[in-house]
């Protein structure tokens, strides 16, 4: 399984604001700045959150984006779920699993399920307020101050 562009952006996104709403919305433009994102890339996520419920849109100039709820209610899982669907490893596990006529005597289905097991376990327990717990540990800042982030460069040669 291989989380895309738009399921980590989502997480990041998500995280950003969790990072910097506290003082009211957030621009999209900001986000993109400094999270080394498309802007365009990040409208189209956002629209996926905003009509999930996920976030709530502010207009005007001094509009922008807020979590519609607290951090410690969002998963990584539920984020990765409403951008890149069933996180299942084959067809035949999961959520949206697929029937299949070799399941019955299929062995090797139970690493799949497994591995799937595992996946979601993992995702389902971490939460948007771990995440900035964990950002707070690895940036060296007190609790509430935010830190400044600049693009990480990918080892691929783009953004993460």
């Amino acid at each position: 399984m291989k989380i895309s562009t738009k399921g980590r952006y989502a997480l990041r996104l998500m995280l950003d604001l969790a990072t910097y709403s506290t003082d009211g919305p957030v621009c999209l433009k900001d986000v993109a700045r400094r999270q080394g994102i498309s802007d365009k890339y990040l409208e189209q996520i956002i629209a996926t959150l905003n009509k999930a419920g996920y976030v709530k849109s502010i207009r005007g100039a001094q509009g922008g984006y807020l979590l519609k709820r607290d951090p410690a209610e969002y998963t990584a899982g539920m984020i990765l779920r409403l951008t890149e669907g069933d996180l299942a490893p084959v067809s035949c596990v999961g959520e949206e699993k697929e029937d299949c006529a070799r399941k019955p005597g299929c062995v090797t289905v139970r690493i799949w399920q497994q591995i799937n097991d595992a996946v979601n376990d993992v995702v389902d327990h971490i939460t948007l307020a771990d995440m900035l717990k964990w950002q707070t540990e690895i940036s060296g800042q007190k609790d509430g101050e935010r830190p400044e982030r600049k693009a990480a460069k990918d080892p691929r040669g783009g953004l993460e």
